[in-house]
């Protein structure tokens, strides 16, 4: 009986040696609850290193029908077609499903802001990477969270990741590259509250086309106590942009912030323009607490003064109904330096597309200078170039091939994690970077409603 035993204990062995480990070397996604179309976007592209079948885990409904929707847009169009397949779990308990089943090895969620950190939490608990969504965290007690989040993501060498398109907006790019060219830039300023060193200005608009479609947005948007308010949500790629052009590398503690000033406000829809947006007639229950006289009137636009690192910053949202015709989102931003000034506008003069000025405070030949610097940086932006407005302002031509667009960027943010996934470690300074980007805007909350 002995010999027998063992005899089926070395066959057994032999079997599961033969049996292929899992790849784990792979990304595997779990899209959880996916609220926001953010979430589609991560898959509008294809990836090597992803597995082609993503399984969801969601409530039914329109916004996860929406979601998928998409999804088969990207598989069935007629250049570079996808090809995801979708494996569908709908049910009410569907964060514990996810947790129980596990299919994946890393959790996307874009969707309900309020929810968002305790799906976080749960997945690090349940040793999940996480992929999200901004805002990771919209008020004081979900900042608490998201620190004893990274505290466990440590401690399982796993994952936490949120999704920055705005770093590889072309101009925001050429703007942080030509900031580290000293001949050209000098030192940035300290700057004070009127004239911030950096500052940035992102408009955006509630009736929007995506992907080619009018985007149809879930009534819960418009709540603040799901979505949050403005000065957290579209914020934190403001202060992100902040952190990561003024202190390229640097890491940046919540000390290193000092709040100033900060502000919020509403923005009024009249019944048919909610209607337009959401295709619902009546306001939800959940909203009539921001309804005078049949207007919706949503606090989604923020202000931050802030200093970081001693230098004076200043962030703005700003949501509008509709964009004007043949427009869209639009971004201003400026950086003051000692030897001159890098400015983002996207005004009429500009046909309303981000453009890249560059004015001296220099004397002599500045214009050599600057496209030296130029020629410096080819190697990530080639073709660009610089031509004369004036005496002193020189704007940056930059090929079209480099405007890829927003809903583009989600691919290449995709990419990015796929290769700290792989060497399973972020940069030293992103983590730390993290948590005070969204020390920043809680306590700027915190401030504003106070």
């Amino acid at each position: 009986m002995k010999t027998k035993y063992f005899y089926w204990i070395a066959i057994a062995t032999f079997i599961m040696g033969c049996t292929p480990k899992e790849d784990n070397s792979k990304v595997k996604l779990m899209t959880l609850d996916p609220g926001h179309f953010h979430a589609a976007l991560i898959q509008k592209t294809s990836y090597k290193d992803i597995d082609t079948t993503v399984d969801v885990y969601a409530p039914e409904g329109p916004e996860v029908k929406d979601f998928l929707n998409k999804i088969e847009g990207y598989n069935s169009r007629s250049e570079n077609p996808t090809n995801w397949t979708v494996k569908t779990h709908f049910s009410e308990d569907y964060l514990e499903k996810m947790i129980a089943e596990k299919p994946g090895n890393v959790m996307v969620v874009s969707g309900k802001n309020s929810k968002k950190i305790d799906y976080i939490l749960a997945a690090v608990n349940a040793g999940l990477n996480v992929y999200a969504d901004k805002p990771l965290v919209v008020n004081q007690q979900g900042f608490e969270k998201l620190k004893k989040v990274f505290k466990i993501a440590a401690e399982k060498n796993l994952l936490v990741y949120d999704i920055m398109t705005e770093r590889f907006e072309v101009t925001t790019g050429l703007q942080k590259a030509l900031s580290m060219q000293p001949e050209v830039f000098g030192m940035l300023l300290d700057g004070s509250p009127l004239e911030p060193s950096i500052s940035k200005e992102s408009i955006h608009h509630l009736s929007k086309i995506v992907s080619g479609k009018p985007l149809v947005r879930p009534a819960w948007f418009l709540d603040t106590n799901q979505q949050g308010e403005g000065i957290v949500d579209v914020t934190t790629h403001l202060v992100d942009l902040v952190q990561w052009e003024a202190f390229p590398g640097q890491i940046i503690d919540s000390s290193d912030i000092e709040i100033i000033s900060s502000k919020r406000w509403t923005t009024s829809l009249a019944p048919d323009q909610f209607k337009n947006i959401t295709g619902l007639d009546s306001y939800p229950e959940y909203l009539q607490k921001d309804v005078k006289s049949d207007t919706l009137n949503i606090y989604c636009n923020g202000e931050i003064n802030y200093t970081i690192k001693g230098k004076h910053a200043k962030v703005s949202v700003i949501w509008n109904y509709k964009a004007p015709e043949c427009t869209g989102d639009t971004h201003q931003s400026s950086m003051r330096g000692s030897k001159s000034d890098l400015i983002i506008k996207q005004g009429e003069a500009e046909n309303f597309k981000p453009t890249l000025y560059v004015t001296s405070k220099e004397e002599g030949d500045f214009e050599s200078t600057l496209k030296q610097a130029l020629e410096s940086i080819q190697g990530d932006y080639p073709g660009v170039t610089a031509d004369k407005v004036s005496d002193s302002q020189w704007k940056i031509v930059i090929p079209e091939i480099l405007k890829i667009g927003h809903e583009a960027h989600f691919g290449q943010v995709t990419d990015n994690f796929l290769k700290y996934y792989k060497n399973s470690i972020l940069p030293e300074w992103e983590v730390p970077n993290m948590i005070t980007k969204y020390y920043t805007t809680t306590q700027a909350y915190k401030k504003a409603i106070n």
